[in-house]
């Protein structure tokens, strides 16, 4: 009776809000019960993620490095050597009179005594550029040092011309106006030598301001080199045909091996080493520059000589054959010239290094992802798996979902 008293309204309304139809009498909500969901299962461990390490391309490779010598005529007044004994005729931009040729800064530069270009440079030895000098003076020879070529003449206003590159040039005054002939880098300082003139000696720490210095005697000086700290000329006539110096400044006169016409010297390997144009013996040798003694020269030619790699190479201006090498001074081979030429200098240029080769970028290892929690999906509050259950290291798969139970209707009839 009671039941019945609820009447239907009351029972439309409890039966609504569970949504469950019936037509049953005295139907009720139970409350569901808060079943917790299945803690997700713990996501399995990622792997660490490797990064790929990238590859080095190498760089290029540098130039040989080769002997080229200049000549005063001939149809190819240029030729190079990669060892100093085959030799290659080379074209030049103009058949002048060259005379002299140095390496420095990456470039190759000649100059020359007739023409009207008076300059050349290369980067190669190969294709060469005429560049005009600042003055068309009788240039006899070259320096290089502190990042500047120098070039000395025997005549003209200004009988010194500097240059930072080999192609734009400047005309400088000379501490006097002797015939200049030779000039050497050495020690932090230029130093060049005279055959004429009041002081045969001037030196200059960066080729633009030169200072007036006595030579050892009054001789035709026609040669100066600089090794083991020690600069030492040589000269064409005099008492004493050799001279040397520590600084540039203070000379001391040294006897020659032979009353010869010594014209080139070079250092290397331990010996300073002269060449002459007169003699029976055309070299000699010294292990200090003070004590000399007289060598046979391979041809009793008029030889100009350098130090390079491991050995000394002498050009020639006359005789059959124009070359000869030596490793120690001492002992000298003949070997042919290109061609038959006034050939007046010979110099070293070092080969050019390779590019540096450019790292590959590693790609970046891939990250692994934290496992994730279970999420609840119980019908009124199921439990989902704990976050403190995820993958663990680099991470691996997300937790399983825990699944709540769903809550439960209970029916009262």
């Amino acid at each position: 009776a009671d039941l019945e008293a609820i009447g239907g309204d009351m029972f439309a309304y409890v039966c609504g809000v569970v949504g469950i139809a019936t037509t049953m009498f005295g139907c009720v909500a139970g409350s569901g019960s808060s079943a917790s969901g299945a803690i997700g299962a713990i996501g399995g461990t990622g792997s660490i993620g490797s990064g790929v390490v990238g590859g080095v391309s190498s760089g290029g490779s540098g130039g040989s490095g080769f002997y080229m010598a200049v000549a005063a005529s001939g149809t190819g007044n240029v030729m190079t050597s990669p060892d100093g004994i085959t030799w290659t005729a080379r074209a030049v931009a103009e058949n002048n009179q060259w005379l002299d040729i140095i390496f420095g800064g990456g470039v190759i530069v000649a100059v020359a005594n007739s023409g009207t270009h008076r300059i050349m440079t290369t980067a190669d030895g190969l294709t060469w550029t005429a560049i005009t000098a600042p003055e068309n003076n009788d240039w006899r020879s070259l320096a290089y040092g502190n990042g500047i070529f120098v070039a000395v003449s025997q005549d003209g206003t200004n009988r010194v011309m500097t240059s930072p590159d080999g192609i734009t040039w400047t005309a400088r005054a000379a501490a006097e106006n002797n015939q200049w002939l030779d000039v050497v880098f050495g020690n932090g300082i230029f130093v060049a030598v005279a055959q004429t003139g009041t002081n045969r000696v001037m030196t200059s720490p960066d080729g633009i301001t030169w200072t007036a210095r006595a030579a050892a005697e009054s001789n035709s000086w026609f040669a100066v080199t600089y090794g083991n700290g020690l600069f030492a000329a040589v000269a064409i006539d005099g008492t004493n045909r050799v001279m040397t110096s520590p600084d540039g400044i203070t000379w001391t006169a040294r006897s020659a091996a032979a009353a010869n016409l010594w014209i080139d010297i070079a250092y290397g390997n331990g010996v300073f080493v002269a060449t002459s144009s007169t003699g029976t013996n055309r070299v000699m040798t010294s292990p200090d520059g003070i004590t000399w003694t007289a060598r046979a020269a391979a041809e009793n030619n008029q030889w100009n000589l350098t130090f390079a790699n491991g050995q000394f190479v002498a050009v020639a201006a006359t005789g059959t054959n124009r070359v000869m090498t030596s490793p120690d001074g001492i002992t000298w081979t003949l070997r042919s010239a290109a061609e038959n030429n006034e050939w007046q200098s010979v110099q070293y240029c070092p080969s050019g290094g390779g590019g540096n080769g450019a790292g590959g970028f590693g790609i970046a290892g891939s990250s692994a992802v934290l496992g994730s929690a279970g999420d609840a999906n119980g019908f009124f509050q199921g439990k989902g798996g704990s976050i403190n259950e995820s993958g663990q290291n680099y991470g691996g798969g997300a937790g399983a979902d825990g699944t709540g139970a769903d809550g439960l209707i209970l029916l009262v009839y």
